[in-house]
């Protein structure tokens, strides 16, 4: 999210009634939001465009909260995630946390209360965002700085693409550990489909390319 944009928020409610009202008091309170009605829809929605925060109710038609959580913190771990329901059972309410959920809202809920809630979880994800961008790493005899797309040996810089950026950084993060080819895909690519993982390929080649003046990165 950028410090001009409007935070962007998913919206899954199959109440045609709650959904426009709640759709309607946060963008009055300055987000952007994309309202749809059933899971599909809202899973569609998720792997299409970029979002900030997630709010899905959990009782909804096709695909129900709890199973497009799981279809959403498969591609995005870290993606702050609200359940809303008229569901308050403690074992519902346990099965949302175990999801990853930030929050588990049971109906009827305060607007206004919501809006603290989004807005507090937002801020400390900025924060957190702010953080990591300043994070470098060394790798072998490089020096690898991703808020500046800079990959550099012996005085000598290599600047980035973007992707190429967003799969070292994610490499470089899980470094001495295994990364999943499904995770990486899903994450940088939104999908694991055969041509996404064809053009990763290609991007790890050009990485290889760049990092073969250490013979560390040639094995």
């Amino acid at each position: 999210m950028s410090s001009t944009s409007k935070p962007r928020i998913l919206l899954c409610e199959d109440d045609p009634n709650l959904g426009i009202v709640l759709k309607n008091f946060l963008e009055l309170n300055e987000f952007d939001v994309t309202l749809e009605r059933d899971g599909r829809l809202g899973l569609a929605a998720f792997q299409r465009e970029k979002f900030d925060i997630c709010l899905l109710d959990v009782m909804m038609p096709k695909m129900d909260g709890f199973a497009l959580a799981e279809e959403i913190r498969d591609t995005n771990p870290d993606i702050p995630l609200f359940f809303l329901s008229a569901k308050s059972m403690k074992e519902d309410q346990i099965k949302g946390y175990k999801l990853g959920a930030d929050d588990y809202i049971t109906k009827p809920f305060d607007s206004e209360l919501l809006l603290f809630k989004i807005k507090a979880i937002l801020k400390r994800n900025e924060e957190q965002n702010r953080e990591q961008e300043n994070i470098e790493f060394d790798l072998g005899r490089y020096h690898f700085i991703p808020k500046l797309r800079e990959l550099s040996i012996d005085g000598n810089k290599i600047t980035l693409s973007p992707k190429e950026n967003e799969l070292l950084k994610m490499l470089s993060e899980y470094k001495n550990d295994l990364l999943q080819r499904e995770l990486a895909l899903k994450k940088i690519w939104g999908n694991d489909n055969y041509f996404n993982g064809r053009s990763m390929d290609v991007y790890i080649a050009k990485l290889r390319k760049y990092l073969k003046e250490d013979n560390y990165f040639k094995n």
